[in-house]
């Protein structure tokens, strides 16, 4: 009876579609979650439910997703429904155990190879193998290539097809990619070493291969969630078939309007097409958005609403769950400096204003665009972050700290908890754990060590699960070792931790987050979509990135580009991913400036539904001031009386009545009902020249006039 009422309190606070996902029964389930629909929630609820109703059990639980964030997000939340045991990890982690446990049996007593950390420098050594000079930036970008290759199941020999049939934009001729692609296998073998690819397909290769660790395989693990699964991977769907083996305990998340990892192998279509793969599949949409206001929830469903292609069959149209708040911003420029001085002050009122900076983004297509943004921030004094993995471990005292930490895996005792190890050992390297110091480097510096205490800390929450035979397994404590392990991962991986400053960060590297205020800068043609993208697909994913971009913002949304990259420059045309919006109201054009002047900006209003919130962008809908799926709040008395006084005037004038009003213009008159000059001229149609013809007759009839005493033998001239 406990256990029930248990089960029955993880509902407890469930919207209906959640409900539906967590109370499914066992087989193939498909959860199609929008952003910020509570995905998460509603896949650990399921776990839970079924745990706690007696269903299943936890250590046969196996969830996977693709960050160690979101991992350990899975494990927190089971923990607080009291669910302990289930085994949440990204694909690489459970992988990377799996063929450690299992490496004596597979290797004939060997001990499994050393895993690369990264391809650079096997990849670099390959290319001069083959008569190929790079530098570091060429290596990455082959050795990216070769991952694609990899995850994509393509072997050297067929990577020149495969590549052309993927519309693969190489780094190198595809022939002299392949040269380097077989040249790096080979040394990886003479140096026996594997990388993460390798790593899942031993991991394959032990299951399907050797029916006796298959078999134990199957015996631990019988239920199966996945997350973000419109990012798997060929490579990583053979490793989910084979820990299936048949079975059809299969629950998937996703959200196809969020493709943007094609390029490293990812693709939707598993599921696209999980309903055909798996029949009589349970398929659960999840609409309703908790995280964005109904002015961004608009916006970004009028973004993906023009989506075309395979992903578009399975778009969602979001429904803002949270109380209107202000209208985002569309902001044109006259330069990218201009753009970036403006994003910074803007930032700064924000900061001033009680907006924590960690809680502020500013997000752009590529990785280069950050400099002016880091340098217009430094001007205004806010704190920032570059977000991106590189960036972070590359620092001199991060790296300072991951050999002081390697190095104190000798001298600590290993008993000594995780947090405290990892205060000790940082002294080492100057850190103190007391009031960050003052000024810029210094504190910046301090910061940066702090986040690894606070990575140790979630680490340390978070015990290692180590199996001790086919049908038993114990907890032990993470060690300072594991730790450092773990952070020699996540630099691979591009994980990094939070720090209090605003996040300056590529659109890729913004998914799975989200800030109070977000500004999406340069949306140029050229840059979103980029010029790299040719074909309909890629133009397609660009679109789906300024999607995820929008998505990330709960309160504040800025979008902006500038009409040229520098002062005097050629001319550019929005992004055409942009709706098309209202550019009137008196607004300034952006013009060339000179360096004595200040640059001119142009502000475009987006307009929202006066009874709902959600953003406008139709013009009729703008016009009434409502979504046309909205009740319509007409006075039907005063729209007759408005059309009588239209009648009158346009008779007198010898003009069609719509030259007067149109029929749209009525109607929004006798819905919005203005009471003021500045309400009237507010509603689109209305210029200032009918302002001064109309606006005094119009006002009066709202006010309760009758047409006779508005016009009993009035006349109207037009004015010139």
């Amino acid at each position: 009876m406990v256990v029930h009422s248990a089960s029955e309190q993880v509902l407890a606070g469930l919207d209906p579609e959640q409900r539906s996902a967590v109370t499914a029964p066992a087989g193939p389930v498909c959860i199609l979650a929008g952003a910020g629909t509570g995905k998460t929630r509603a896949i650990t609820s399921r776990i839970a439910h079924r745990v706690l109703s007696g269903e299943i059990s936890p250590r046969h639980v196996l969830a996977v997703t693709f960050t160690a964030r979101a991992a350990a997000e899975m494990r927190s939340r089971l923990t607080v429904l009291g669910v302990g045991g289930v085994q949440a990890r990204t694909f690489h982690a459970a992988a990377l155990r799996q063929v450690r446990y299992f490496a004596p049996r597979l290797l004939s007593g060997r001990a499994m190879p050393e895993l690369l950390d990264s391809k650079v420098r096997l990849v670099t050594l390959a290319a001069a193998r083959v008569g190929l000079r790079t530098d570091r930036a060429a290596a990455r970008d082959l050795a990216g290539e070769i991952e694609w290759a990899k995850s994509s199941l393509v072997e050297p020999t067929d990577y020149v097809v495969s590549a052309a049939r993927a519309l693969r934009d190489t780094p190198h001729e595809p022939a002299k990619v392949a040269d380097v692609f077989t040249a790096y296998e080979q040394l990886k073998r003479s140096n026996g070493v594997i990388d993460f690819e390798d790593m899942l397909r031993a991991a394959v290769w032990g299951i399907e291969e050797h029916p006796d660790v298959g078999e134990q395989v199957r015996g631990q693990y019988r239920h199966f969630v996945v997350d973000e699964y419109q990012d798997v991977n060929p490579l990583q769907q053979r490793l989910l078939d084979a820990w299936l083996a048949g079975r059809n305990d299969l629950t998937v998340v996703g959200d196809a309007s969020q493709t943007i990892y094609s390029f490293t192998g990812a693709t939707s279509a598993y599921l696209v097409d999980f309903p055909r793969r798996h029949r009589g599949a349970t398929v659960v949409r999840l609409v309703r958005d908790y995280r964005s206001t109904p002015q961004v929830v608009g916006l970004a469903n009028a973004v993906i609403a023009q989506a075309r292609g395979t992903e578009a069959r399975l778009r969602l149209e979001l429904s803002g769950q949270r109380p209107p708040g202000p209208e985002p911003d569309l902001r044109i420029f006259t330069d990218e400096p201009a753009e970036a001085n403006a994003v910074a002050a803007r930032c700064r009122s924000l900061v001033d204003a009680g907006t924590p900076a960690k809680e502020i983004a500013v997000l752009f297509r590529v990785n280069a665009q950050s400099e002016a943004y880091e340098k217009a921030l430094t001007e205004v004094g806010v704190p920032y972050v570059v977000q991106g993995a590189e960036r972070f471990f590359e620092r001199t005292e991060v790296r300072q700290a991951m050999v002081a930490l390697r190095a104190a895996t000798r001298s600590i005792p290993g008993e000594t908890p995780l947090p405290a190890a990892v205060v000790e050992a940082l002294t080492a390297v100057g850190w103190a754990p007391d009031a960050p110091p003052a000024g810029g480097a210094a504190r910046e510096r301090w910061e940066a060590l702090s986040a690894l205490v606070q990575l140790a800390e979630e680490y340390a929450a978070t015990p290692e699960v180590v199996p001790i035979g086919e049908a038993a397994s114990v907890e032990r404590p993470v060690t300072l070792s594991d730790f450092t392990e773990e952070l020699a991962r996540r630099a691979a991986q591009q994980h990094v931790p939070t720090v209090d400053g605003v996040s300056l960060a590529s659109l890729h590297s913004a998914k799975g987050l989200e800030w109070d205020a977000v500004f999406l800068v340069g949306l140029a043609e050229g840059t979103l979509p980029t010029t790299y993208a040719k074909s309909v697909e890629q133009v397609e994913e660009e679109r789906r990135l300024l999607y995820v971009g929008i998505t990330r913002a709960r309160q504040w949304l800025w979008l902006s580009y500038a009409a040229a990259r520098s002062p005097g420059g050629r001319a550019r045309r929005p992004s055409r991913f942009l709706p098309q919006l209202d550019r009137s109201g008196g607004t300034e054009r952006a013009t060339g400036a000179g360096p004595a002047r200040r640059p001119e900006r142009r502000r475009t209003q987006i307009v929202s539904c006066r009874i709902c919130g959600a953003t406008l962008l139709a013009g009729p809908d703008r016009k009434l001031g409502r979504c046309p799926t909205c009740p319509s709040d007409i006075d039907d008395e005063l729209h007759e009386r408005l059309r009588e006084w239209r009648q009158r005037v346009a008779g007198a004038q010898k003009v069609p009545a719509y030259v007067v009003f149109t029929d749209a213009t009525l109607v929004a008159l006798a819905e919005r009902r203005p009471g003021r000059p500045e309400e009237l001229i507010a509603i689109a149609g209305i210029g200032p020249r009918k302002l001064g013809l109309y606006g005094e007759s119009v006002l009066a009839l709202v006010d309760g006039a009758r047409v006779d005493d508005v016009c009993p033998e009035k006349t109207f001239e037009i004015q010139s």
